[in-house]
Parts: C-alpha cells; structure tokens; sequence
C-alpha cells in the first residue's frame, strides 16, 4: 500500500483507445473510514468487509492503533478487524491525523465514549474551507466544553446528554460525528438538516445493527435515542458511487462500452440522468450498470448535497462535457476551491471560462497531452480521464492524491484497455 503522502510516481497516460469491459466496484471510501472510526464505540471486535484498497485506509487505521485500538488490516482481501474490548485513549496520534481529513470523525465516538477527547485538526484535499464549527455547536448542547486552539481541539463532557440540533448546512461530517456522539449519549437527540448520503446512511444502518436506535435514516431529520452500549458485528461496506461514476465518464468519454459491477444505482440517480442528457447510453440491471458511448451533448449541472449532483464527480464530468458539442454550464455549490483543476485542464487544450462559482465549458475541444498536476483526488482522476481522449501522452503528477480515493485505479483502466501506466517520476523526468 502506497504512503499517500510520499509517493513520487506518475501516470502516463496515451489516448485514443475505447474502454471495453467490466469493472467491479470497491467499497466507498467516504464510507469505510467512518465505519473504521464508529468501531471506536463497540465493545468487542468490529468486522468489516469490502474494504477498499486504497491509501488512506492504513492511516485511518494507525490514527486507531494509536489510542489503543487492535486493527487488523486484510487489503488484499478487502477486510478489517478491529477490536475496541480495552478502553482506548482519548488523544489519537498527531502525526496520523494530520495526514487524512476522515480522521475528524474520531471525534464524536471518543466523546461519545469517553465523553472526553482531543484531537489535531486533520489534512486531506485542499478544495476550500471545511469548519467544524458545526461538529462543536453540536457538541457543546449536547453538554460538552470546547476548548479550540490553533491546530487542536479538546473535548470534555461530564454529562453528554440528547439535545435538539439544526445544522446550517447539510455538512456530511457534522452529521457522522453527531450522530456517532448521540448514540451513547444520555436521552434523545433530534438532528435537523442532517446530511442524506449514501454513506452517512451505510454508517447509521450499521450503528443500528450495533444496536443504535435512529430513526429517519436517509431523511433531512434523524433522531436518534441513546443506548448504553453498542455490540460487535460484521459489516459490508456500501460500493463507492463515485468510482462508479468516475468510471462511466470514462466509458462515454473514450466512445467506449462498460459494465460496472457492484454499483446501486439509486445513489447515482441524478449523474446518471445527467449522462443520459449528454447522449450516453446507460442501461440499469440491479447491482449493476452498462455505459455505452453516443454523440455528446451539451447539459447543464449544479453540485449540491446529496441527492444533488455530488461535488466529487464534477471534475469528471466537466472533463466528459469538453467533449460535448456546444457549451455546458456547471455550478460549484460545495468547495470554493473545486475548480482549481481547471487551469491544469486548459493548458491540455480545454475551452473552459470560470466566473465566481459559475463555469462555461465549450466543446467539442481537442485535448492534447500535456503535464497535468493532480491537485486533490478527484482533479487527479479527472486528468487521468482527459489522457485517454487527448492526442499523445499526459503525464498525471501528484498521483497520490488518486491513491486516497481509488483502489487499483491504474490496473483497472489497463484491464478495460485504456493505455495507461505507473512509472516513477525519475524516469519521466529523465
């Protein structure tokens, strides 16, 4: 397993051949990492399933071993057991959890057992401001004392108690660590404006099976009535609906034919209703989706939280609609930062105009290979995508933030015929 931040490799990429295949999905990274961190609030061993083979699984399972934690990490057969028997520690290690975003979400099941934690605020992608103002508000009626400095936060709570929560927005990790506070805190807790993705609800049906009692999963309002204990079980995690989209902008950009596996694609709804406005055709078969490529349209499409179009797949997409016929317009609603891959995509040839949280993509536009440098995980994903449509060789950098997101990323392309390879930069840049 790659370290996610030392990596030095690149991806060449060379475009023109049509992916043709099929793929089978890893479990969801958004996903996995919040159920590692829940095991946190079980008495005994958490097994779960469908790991996905990516790098920040073994940081996320360092920041564990480090409060105490006994993590036992399978990747290559996709498992981990994690048994939180013996109290842990309430401080997880600074060094790991600078090192990946998802370790924040520690934070609500150390205060929810311990009702005392203290943690470093975390790394990940740099695509705009992420607070946790909303984790704290939450926190702090629910009973707790807040003392925020520079680069930590430190939480005690003599009685965390249920309470009646609004969130502001519908912040994703606001919502995993309020919940993962609530369901060992005394009464009832009433969360509103609760974030609906199909990952906060493959975290709230596992703590249910824990013995949690919550209801309103996959509703804006979840309430949730504390237990005194949570029980260990065994646990798959949910398929990673970006891999899947990311994957079928990939089959239409290339004119290829895909069949994606392991994909529900009711988490998809709104980007497969998207792709079937751009021209590609996508047929459904219960776990699983065909892509077929067509003449690319222009659409419009606006991110929002889910079930809004996700943020994550915007970069893929916009790469797809270069290759459009007309001009498409895209909204940024959830990371100010989201479109600094743009610049990287322009100097490949791209016809994209930036205004605010607004851009106008004009196509088709022939993309030519170029130096792409991947700024976050799915940037590095979306220009590995440009590569195999543009003319002559890309060279993808800063892979390892792909690493973070995508499991076996370059052997599944190879596998569906894309001509693509990891090399060590010294050899390109010799």
């Amino acid at each position: 397993m790659l370290d996610p931040t030392s990596s030095s490799d690149v991806f060449v990429v060379r475009g023109g051949a049509p992916l043709r295949g099929t793929v089978r999905l890893s479990g969801a990274k958004n996903s996995a990492l919040k159920l590692m961190a829940a095991a946190i609030l079980c008495d005994g061993k958490l097994e779960l399933s469908a790991i996905p083979r990516i790098a920040d699984v073994p940081v996320m399972a360092d920041v564990l071993r480090g409060i105490g934690l006994d993590v036992d990490l399978d990747l290559p057969n996709e498992r981990c057991t994690i048994d939180a028997t013996d109290e842990p520690d309430w401080c997880p290690p600074r060094d790991a959890v600078t090192r990946i975003r998802a370790s924040i979400s520690c934070l609500g099941p150390l205060v929810g057992r311990l009702r005392r934690a203290r943690i470093a605020l975390p790394g990940g992608d740099k695509i705009g401001a992420r607070s946790i103002e909303m984790h704290v508000r939450g926190l702090v009626a629910m009973g707790a004392e807040v003392d925020e400095r520079a680069d930590e936060i430190e939480v005690r709570a003599r009685e965390l108690h249920g309470a009646i929560l609004t969130l502001d927005f519908p912040s994703v990790g606001a919502t995993e660590n309020l919940v993962m506070a609530a369901v060992l805190a005394d009464g009832t807790t009433v969360l509103d404006n609760a974030a609906r993705e199909p990952e906060i609800q493959d975290l709230c049906r596992m703590l249910e099976a824990m013995g949690a009692r919550i209801d309103g999963i996959g509703s804006p309002t979840l309430e949730i009535e504390g237990v005194d204990r949570l029980a260990p079980i065994s646990w798959e995690t949910c398929p990673d609906r970006i891999e899947a989209g990311t994957y079928a902008v990939a089959a239409a950009l290339t004119g290829g034919d895909v069949v994606i596996e392991r994909v529900r694609p009711a988490d998809l709804t709104l980007p497969l209703l998207k792709l079937r406005a751009a021209g590609v055709a996508v047929e459904e078969g219960g776990d699983s989706l065909r892509v077929k490529a067509g003449d690319l349209d222009p659409v419009d499409f606006v991110t929002l939280p889910y079930p809004g179009f996700p943020t994550d797949l915007q970069p893929q997409m916009m790469v797809l609609l270069t290759q459009a016929d007309g001009t498409s317009r895209c909204t940024e609603n959830v990371f100010e930062s989201r479109f600094s891959f743009v610049a990287e995509l322009a100097r490949m040839g791209a016809d994209i105009q930036i205004d605010g949280h607004h851009a106008l993509i004009r196509g088709p536009a022939p993309l030519v290979g170029a130096t792409f440098t991947g700024l976050d995980v799915r940037a590095g994903a979306a220009g590995t995508l440009a590569g195999l449509v543009a003319r002559g060789e890309t060279i993808v950098r800063d892979v390892h933030h792909v690493d973070r997101g995508y499991a076996d990323f370059i052997p599944r392309l190879q596998a569906l015929g894309a001509d693509v390879e990891r090399v060590p930069a010294a050899d390109v840049d010799g």
